[in-house]
């Protein structure tokens, strides 16, 4: 069992940024890849950026490539995207979520096992 929270969200102007995070529990954090997702109003969610379990490889969408940055912090649980530059169009509830294994095919949704509640991103232009 992985439960997993996000916060960070918030409301912010066009070229600001934002650093949100999702803190996971119940069992080893190292050992799961983890991915961050959005769903803005009326869209299908979509993919925004991953890490593997090992810390070693990131990955992003290309959408934000350039502007966001994915972190980890195994010490304290946690994995963080930076987001700057933000852009009307990032507007989105952004999405925790974690595998439960190392790797995968983690741009898809259905790689991943576990999801957090969602945080609120709000860019205004």
């Amino acid at each position: 069992q992985v439960r997993l929270v996000e916060s960070g969200g918030g409301l912010v102007q066009a070229g600001g940024s934002l650093r949100l995070s999702c803190a996971a529990s119940g069992r080893t954090f190292s050992d799961c890849a983890m991915g961050w997702f959005r769903q803005a109003p009326g869209k299908e969610r979509e993919f925004v950026a991953a890490f593997t379990g090992g810390g070693s490889t990131a990955y992003y969408a290309d959408s934000v490539k350039g502007r966001f940055t994915i972190s980890r912090d195994n010490a304290k649980n946690t994995v963080s995207p930076q987001m700057n530059s933000l852009k009307p169009e990032d507007t989105a509830v952004y999405y925790c979520a974690a595998h439960k294994a190392v790797g995968g095919y983690l741009r898809s949704q259905g790689s991943y096992d576990y999801w957090g509640q969602g945080t609120q991103v709000t860019v205004s232009s």
